[in-house]
C-alpha cells in the first residue's frame, strides 16, 4: 500500500501515544470551551465532547476536573484557535491547527519548521479552499439497526456512516457539527471520540522519497506544543 499509507498509521499512533501532550492538548481544549460556553457540560456541548475525547484518551478525572477549574479562575490562560496555511516541500498542502497563548511564539514556530524543512508558510486563504471542513463521530456498535440509525440522524445532518473495527464513524458538514451531537444526545448515543477534521478535494502522488521528505515536516509540526492538528492532500492509499 506504499509508505504513505504506513505512515498515516504511524503518525496517528504516535501523535496520541505522546500523553504528555495528549493531554495538554485536550486540556486546551476544555479552556477554549470553558471560555466559550461556561463550566458546566450540561450546558456546554464542546465541554461535553472535550470531556469525552479525555475519557477517550485515558485521562484521568482528576486532570479533567482541574482543567475545568483553572479555566474557570480569574487568572485563566486565554487560548486562541489559529489555522495556519503553507506548502511542504513538492507541492503538498499544509493546514496546521493550533491552540494558543501566544501567536506570535507559535506563527514563528510555525514558519521556522516549515523553512527549515522545505516548505513554506502562506498567506490566509492560499490552501484553506482545498479542504473541506467535516465533523466526525465515533460512537460503539452495539447492535443498532444502522439502517434505521441513518435515516434517524440524517435530519440532523449526517452525510456518512460507516463501520471501522466495531464503531460506527459518522461524518457531518462542518456546519451541522452541533445538530448532530444534538442528535445523538437526544438518542442517548454515547459519543466515543469526536474531532473536525479537514479532508482535501484532491489529492497528489509522491514518490517514496518525497514522501519521506512531506513526513519530516510533518512531525515537526505535530511536536510543537501549540499544533493541534496537521491536514494534508499527500495521497496516502
Amino acid at each position: 500500500m506504499g509508505r504513505a499509507f504506513e505512515y498515516r498509521k504511524e503518525r496517528k499512533m504516535k501523535r496520541w501515544a505522546n500523553m504528555a501532550k495528549t493531554f495538554t492538548r485536550i486540556g486546551r481544549e476544555i479552556s477554549i470551551a470553558v471560555r466559550e460556553g461556561g463550566p458546566d457540560p450540561d450546558y456546554n456541548p464542546r465541554l461535553r465532547l472535550a470531556i469525552q475525547n479525555a475519557k477517550a484518551a485515558n485521562m484521568p478525572k482528576t486532570n479533567v476536573e482541574n482543567a475545568i477549574k483553572k479555566a474557570s479562575s480569574k487568572g485563566a490562560e486565554n487560548y486562541e484557535e489559529i489555522a495556519y496555511e503553507g506548502y511542504a516541500p513538492h507541492g503538498i498542502a499544509l493546514m496546521v491547527e493550533t491552540a494558543t497563548d501566544n501567536p506570535t511564539r507559535t506563527v514563528a514556530s510555525v514558519r521556522h519548521i516549515f523553512s527549515k524543512y522545505g516548505g513554506s508558510l502562506g498567506v490566509s486563504g492560499s490552501v484553506d479552499y482545498m479542504f473541506d471542513r467535516k465533523g466526525i463521530f465515533k460512537i460503539p456498535q452495539d447492535g443498532q439497526e444502522q439502517e434505521e440509525l441513518e435515516l434517524n440522524l440524517i435530519d440532523y445532518g449526517l452525510e456518512e456512516m460507516r463501520e471501522e473495527d466495531g464503531t460506527l464513524v459518522l461524518q457531518c458538514a462542518f456546519e451541522d457539527f452541533g445538530n448532530l451531537q444534538k442528535g445523538l444526545e437526544e438518542l442517548n448515543l454515547e459519543v466515543k471520540e469526536s474531532e473536525l477534521i479537514r479532508i482535501p478535494s484532491h489529492y497528489k502522488e509522491l514518490s517514496d522519497e518525497e514522501v519521506e521528505d512531506v513526513i519530516k515536516l510533518i512531525e515537526k509540526m505535530e511536536e510543537d506544543e501549540d499544533v493541534t492538528n496537521v491536514f494534508h492532500n499527500m495521497n496516502e492509499e
